[in-house]
């Protein structure tokens, strides 16, 4: 099976398991990680391109494990987010990644973010370099062994 199908496969796999925990998913900390995370994933190459934003806005308006959260409040936390690495993407950044560790105090949602990121990345058919680099990073700070998302 080629790196792409597998690839492709892990995070319909990892969307599945998103939306069976959507109960367990309802906490602050989830939802603003989620939010770093996609903006994280969205500007993973230091540029802010106007089609991935509003490609990874979509995908936060319609993922049903996000459904829990208004979509509106979801669509301001990543505008906020991707307006702050627009600013200063090194400061930005590390925000980000210290926003994402709040997570790791529910292993349920660390693990949740991590997926979020992978199918956001995933969703437009090419989970590049940067955008694994960028989950892997999340998984440090999450204290998850990225090799579990097969990162």
């Amino acid at each position: 099976m080629a790196l792409w199908d597998r690839l492709k496969e892990s995070a319909q796999t990892m969307q599945a398991q998103l939306e069976e925990r959507r109960n367990e998913l309802q906490g602050g900390a989830f939802r603003d990680a989620s939010m770093a995370m996609c903006a994280l994933v969205a500007a993973a190459d230091g540029r802010i391109e106007p089609a991935e934003r509003r490609r990874v806005a979509y995908l936060i308006e319609h993922n049903e494990a996000l459904a829990g959260f208004p979509a509106q409040e979801l669509l301001e936390r990543f505008e906020g987010w991707l307006d702050r690495l627009a600013a200063d993407f090194d400061l930005g950044r590390a925000e980000a990644l210290r926003e994402i560790a709040k997570a790791r105090r529910k292993p349920v949602e660390a693990r949740a973010v991590v997926q979020v990121g992978i199918v956001i990345g995933g969703a437009d058919g090419h989970f590049d370099l940067m955008e694994r680099s960028v989950v892997g990073e999340a998984c440090q700070v999450l204290d998850l062994p990225p090799h579990e998302f097969d990162l």
